[in-house]
């Protein structure tokens, strides 16, 4: 009798791919295509106005074709920080790569104020010797529709910026407002030497676009330094404690040093939770791994929780919400509220648990 041998199927298991990580796929995408059309937008913009000066000789088109040269490396620079960003952490970089957004942030406000300087040396130099204006009524056609190309782009990657949580984006698109309110009063400012022949309102104009624009530099590079040495984000904690006040537990007895910061696209949370401590290991590890999930739902795969279980303490039970609990040591006396205020604090929720 002849073996019959069955052959052996062999199945491939398909995994299917966690919507965070998708989520995130596409996150990076929208930022690439919306830092490189910055860049692609800002390089034509840019040789429309020294096209501009060129024609006109003027020291306030000048000013503005000299932040436009700040845009386009701003811009290269940005989409350079969102590409290493993306980069999942590794053995050097164990919390990722994602503080390289925030110095594209302080780099980019570095070059404006730079920029400044430059503008402030020709705008003095034409308020003190005005020069002639050749050409203005065309120079001031090609401004206008600069201008109006800045307005879209600027307005577009605010969007982008604050759709996808990137800084380096955000920042740019600022910057890219903040010349158009700049090629602005450049415009009213020739205007002004068109009508009235004043050519030391050129310079002017010149250095007052210079002021504004160093002003715009030192906040980015503000915001940038805070964001580098992990400021609060108020906005931030708010949204974490609403969370964690809508889907309280009774088991939870309380929420201390909360802390929250961005890094890139990962948002890291540590927190103290104090739990009954007649819990088993396993119950107190599969309550503090619960709430992590929330977390790390609530903020679309993007978070990355780390969470410390504290025993209650008997000054715990008069705020703790188990009534029945056979350890026991006071009554019941009223609910702590948890909100922000509350859940930073070094310490708990009990009568021995008191803020530093």
């Amino acid at each position: 009798m002849q073996n019959s041998i069955r052959p052996t199927t062999l199945q491939k298991t398909w995994k299917r791919p966690f919507a965070g990580d998708m989520d995130k796929t596409s996150t990076r995408s929208a930022r690439i295509k919306a830092i490189t059309a910055s860049l692609l937008a800002g390089a034509a913009i840019m040789a429309a106005k020294f096209f501009a000066y060129n024609i006109t000789g003027s020291s306030a088109v000048l000013s503005d074709a000299l932040e436009s040269i700040i845009n386009v490396v701003a811009s290269a620079f940005a989409l350079l920080s969102i590409i290493i960003s993306a980069r999942p952490p590794d053995r050097t970089h164990p919390y990722g790569h994602g503080k390289i957004e925030y110095f594209s942030a302080g780099f980019e406000g570095a070059l404006i104020m730079l920029a400044a300087i430059g503008i402030f040396k020709v705008g003095i130099s034409h308020l003190l010797n005005p020069v002639e204006l050749p050409a203005i009524d065309l120079g001031l056609l090609v401004l206008a529709a600069a201008g109006m190309a800045n307005l879209i782009l600027g307005a577009s990657l605010l969007k982008a910026g604050r759709k996808t949580n990137s800084l380096a984006i955000i920042a740019d698109g600022r910057h890219v407002l903040t010349d158009v309110y700049s090629t602005a009063g450049v415009i009213v400012g020739l205007v002004v030497v068109r009508l009235t022949g004043m050519l030391w309102l050129d310079g002017a104009v010149a250095c007052l676009m210079g002021t504004y624009i160093s002003i715009a530099g030192a906040s980015l590079v503000k915001k940038s330094f805070s964001a580098l040495m992990d400021a609060s984000d108020e906005r931030l904690l708010e949204r974490i404690s609403e969370i964690l006040k809508e889907h309280r537990k009774d088991l939870w007895i309380g929420i201390h040093q909360l802390r929250a910061w961005r890094a890139g696209e990962i948002i890291h949370i540590d927190l103290h939770l104090i739990l009954p401590r007649n819990m088993t290991l396993d119950a107190a590890h599969a309550e503090a791994k619960e709430l992590e999930a929330l977390l790390v739902e609530r903020f679309e795969g993007r978070a990355s929780v780390l969470i410390h279980t504290d025993p209650c303490v008997d000054p715990d039970c008069p705020v703790c919400r188990q009534y029945s609990c056979a350890i026991r040591a006071k009554e019941f006396r009223a609910e702590t509220l948890w909100h922000k205020e509350t859940l930073v604090l070094k310490g708990g929720t009990g009568e021995s648990r008191q803020p530093p």
